[in-house]
């Protein structure tokens, strides 16, 4: 019988994949194994650009375009933690719903063609409250966090093997054809494992074997752990762990770096946080150089701290300053140079892992290092200048390289310069709140005080006020502590210029005072210094008096040895200047409670909203107030945020979620809020009738709240005569580097955001500009036909590209021929009408 080519081939095809569905082989599958270079998927080494992106901080609505333009970025891999306390905030009871479907989460990852990163902890730190851990868990009898402690291994290996089993059943990991290449046990265990001495040893062998046992069929990693047991791979957590990683402990395991802090996050009271794009550019440019062949961006997108999930005064807003902003958008330059950062390292990636590594030392701060195949064209090389402040010159097999301060120029032929970390060709931007003209119209604002207690309405008596975190078991931010004091005229001072004062001791974090009913003044501790003391004098009467304490947590604590010892809350109550004397009723006997009433009532819900009296509210109100209002959906489809800047201190929900807690009283030392502007995601908000509630704690007017939209539809490029060309410039082909453009010359590139077009040039300066984008100036030389020349190649356009050519804007006049001449172009995208 004479059997056709394509018969037998398709013959051949069918007895694979019945042999591959008989052995429990996986369409798609992929062995990962690893060596000292670094990991190799399905037998083939892999250079991997990775960002931290965490589920429940953002929906899952917001998912797909984050993910999306987190590849756009050149991220082939995502990397994310996975949240005990959300997962099972009750002992045995689990919630995978919503923004907390992490089967859904990771699904979609490599529905994008990306590989992923499982942190499973089940300690994460990672600014979550209570570092991740339930609260429950605090309260098992004889448990040591993250210690050879049998309660705790118990517990930690029954999540562990709960995940991991999850992730089986979905056929998550690798070998099963998921996304899965990596997962990740502990973190950053090094920096607390002196306190627990031999036990701390013991707990990091086992944490290792025990995760290595639950058989995902990947590697394992513990960060910033170096006496991770083999085959666990250790890696690094820090800014520059090109410079500052003393490598695996072992010469069979590649160097990998788990988290480059794309900024540093925020917590109540802080100035804003910064962190250069050429900084970050440098640091993995270093990185790889140095055989590091897996550089993670935490954060590569932050998102939002909705509801209570934010740790102790971390702001609901999460490095904002990532990548991509909190609500998605790219920030730019940072996005756009490090993805084309990516790319020129890419055209590298044949020298990496086929070549011999070499060092050439040219002088302190400056070296070349280099990946090279003898005998053949393949060849890479990155040239560093170290030093922070002057510019150098460097040498290298004959021809010159200038080299800006801090910066790296990479060769990925050892001849050509494609990139270099200190020159940004990526466009700029900046992010513009616009009010909307829908959502903010007629709104009528309702309010209702919540009622201050008394001892009578009190439950729960004690002889002193219980510690806070104990009490309120993480089921609210708010506690009350009631007490009454009977004081004769002969307690009180007989003169007018002599008032009592209050004064109470507090281990944290905040506190509100109220003496018969009326609100006293408010004190609150730091994310350094979380106890206080507060002091106000206060007009006692003759008679019975009440002191009602309202007692606040900003969420639990994170990090640190010991974690179930921390403690919060009144730890004494005087009353000074009485002619007895200073009176302490710390122990005079205390009614307690666990949240407010509209928290109780769900005051917050359309169906606890009537469970309140709601009465017209007029400037600004009395503390302890809830306020509502509805709105109807903004227009387009821009992120949505709540400015408060009238408001102090509380929480806010739309629709019944909780967006988050804000804070705008607590000041930075720039003598502004941390954060002004709240998250609203999109995917809560209905087309009409939407229920805003917001419960303020010390006073504010809730008629200045905005409903804003959010864009970064102004952008910019700013270039000079020396900037290299854009990287995509080049591509390799036959092992060799060549041009794949007419002329390799410096441009000004735009691109605006969502299709839309530019529609004007709000400045252009070829000459000698000053500042930013969103806030430029004209220096004292400049082509006086630069905007002329932009509209002319931009308007209308998405895309644009301006060449860096003195011809085309003096006319070869030479004007200002002393200087180095750059072109700062900044425009405005909207729709085309």
């Amino acid at each position: 019988m004479v059997v056709s080519g394509q018969a037998l081939i398709a013959a051949v095809l069918s007895l694979l994949v019945s042999y591959a569905a008989a052995h429990g082989i996986a369409k798609g599958a992929k062995t990962v194994t690893y060596d000292g270079r670094s990991l190799i998927v399905n037998g083939r080494r892999e250079l991997l650009f990775s960002g931290s992106i965490h589920y429940p901080r953002s929906t899952p609505e917001m998912w797909p375009d984050i993910l999306q333009k987190a590849k756009h970025g050149g991220l082939n891999l995502i990397q994310t933690y996975v949240f005990w306390n959300i997962h099972e905030p009750v002992e045995g009871q689990f919630n995978f719903e919503g923004n907390y479907d992490l089967v859904k989460f990771i699904k979609l990852i490599g529905d994008y063609g990306l590989y992923a990163t499982l942190r499973i902890g089940p300690f994460i730190e990672a600014e979550w409250n209570h570092g991740g851990f339930p609260y429950w868990l605090r309260e098992v009898p004889d448990i040591i966090f993250r210690s050879y402690n049998e309660p705790f291994k118990y517990h930690m290996e029954k999540y562990s093997r709960m995940i991991i089993e999850m992730m089986k059943e979905a056929k998550l990991f690798a070998p099963q054809g998921g996304p899965i290449i990596l997962a990740q046990i502990e973190n950053e265990y090094n920096s607390i494992q002196l306190a627990y001495r031999e036990l701390g040893v013991q707990y990091v062998q086992w944490a290792g074997k025990m995760a290595v046992g639950l058989g995902a069929g990947v590697p394992w990693i513990m960060c910033k752990q170096k006496d991770a047991p083999d085959p666990v791979i250790n890696t690094c957590n820090g800014r520059h762990c090109g410079d500052t990683f003393t490598g695996p402990n072992r010469p069979n395991k590649p160097s990998l770096w788990t988290e480059n802090w794309t900024a540093q996050y925020r917590v109540f009271g802080d100035p804003p946080s910064q962190r250069a794009a050429e900084d970050l550019a440098f640091s993995v440019a270093r990185f790889i150089s140095k055989n590091g062949t897996l550089a993670n961006y935490y954060m590569y997108h932050g998102g939002t701290n909705f509801g209570r999930t934010g740790s102790s005064f971390v702001t609901t807003r999460y490095y904002d300053e990532a990548p991509l902003d909190e609500y998605g958008l790219q920030r730019e330059p940072k996005w756009g140079h490090l993805k084309d950062l990516h790319s020129a390292l890419r055209l590298c990636k044949k020298a990496l892992f086929t070549g011999s590594p070499g060092v050439e030392k040219l002088g302190k701060d400056k070296e070349v290092r280099f990946y090279e195949k003898p005998g053949t064209h393949i060849c890479a090389a990155f040239l560093t200048n170290n030093h922070s402040r002057e510019a150098a010159t460097l040498t290298f097999r004959g021809e010159e390289y200038f080299l800006p301060p801090h910066s790296i120029s990479i060769l990925p032929d050892c001849k050509t310069v494609v990139y270099n970390t200190q020159r940004v060709v990526a466009q700029h931007n900046a992010r513009n709140f616009v009010k909307s003209k829908i959502a903010n119209k007629n709104l009528k604002w309702e309010m209702s005080q919540e009622p201050i207690p008394v001892m009578t309405d009190m439950k729960i008596l004690t002889k002193s006020p219980m510690e806070l975190y104990t009490f309120l078991k993480d089921r609210s931010d708010y506690a009350w502590f009631v007490t009454s004091i009977e004081l004769s005229n002969y307690d009180l001072p007989m003169k007018k210029d002599i008032i009592p004062v209050l004064q109470i001791s507090n281990l944290g974090h905040a506190m509100l005072a109220f003496v018969n009913g009326n609100f006293i003044g408010s004190a609150h501790g730091s994310n350094v210094e979380k106890n206080f003391v507060f002091r106000k004098p206060v007009k006692f009467k003759a008679g019975t008096n009440y002191i009602a304490l309202l007692c606040m947590t900003v969420g639990l604590p994170n990090s640190g040895a010991y974690m179930e010892h921390r403690y919060a809350g009144i730890h004494s109550v005087q009353i000074l200047g009485l002619n007895t004397g200073t009176l302490d009723i710390t122990n005079n006997g205390w009614g307690q409670q666990v949240g407010v009433n509209g928290e109780h009532v769900k005051a917050y819900t359309q169906g606890g909203s009537h469970r309140v009296q709601w009465t017209a509210a007029k400037g600004k109100g009395p503390a302890m107030t809830w306020y509502k209002t509805y709105f109807d959906m903004p227009e387009g489809n821009d992120p949505v945020i709540l400015r408060m800047t009238s408001m102090a201190k509380g929480m806010a929900w739309v629709n019944g979620k909780n967006i988050g807690r804000y804070w705008l009283s607590y000041l930075s030392p720039l003598e502004k809020p941390s954060q002004s502007e709240y998250h609203v995601p999109r995917a809560w908000i209905k087309p009409s009738d939407n229920l805003l509630v917001i419960f303020e704690e010390t006073g504010g007017n809730p008629e200045e709240i905005e409903i804003e939209l959010v864009n970064r539809d102004t952008i910019c490029s700013i270039v000079t005569e020396y900037h290299p060309p854009h990287v995509k410039s080049w591509q390799r082909h036959d092992s060799k580097i060549r041009a794949v453009v007419d002329e390799v010359k410096p441009k000004g590139h735009l691109k605006c955001p969502n299709y839309k077009v530019i529609v004007k040039v709000d400045f252009a300066s070829f000459g000698n500009p000053l500042g930013a984008c969103g806030d430029f100036e004209m220096g004292n030389c400049t082509a006086p036909n630069s905007k002329k020349v932009v509209e002319q190649h931009c308007m209308g356009k998405t895309t644009c590209e301006i060449p860096m050519e003195a011809g085309i804007f003096d006319g070869n006049s030479g004007a200002c021929s002393d200087i180095t001449k750059t072109l700062a172009v900044q425009v405005r995208c909207g729709r085309k009408v």
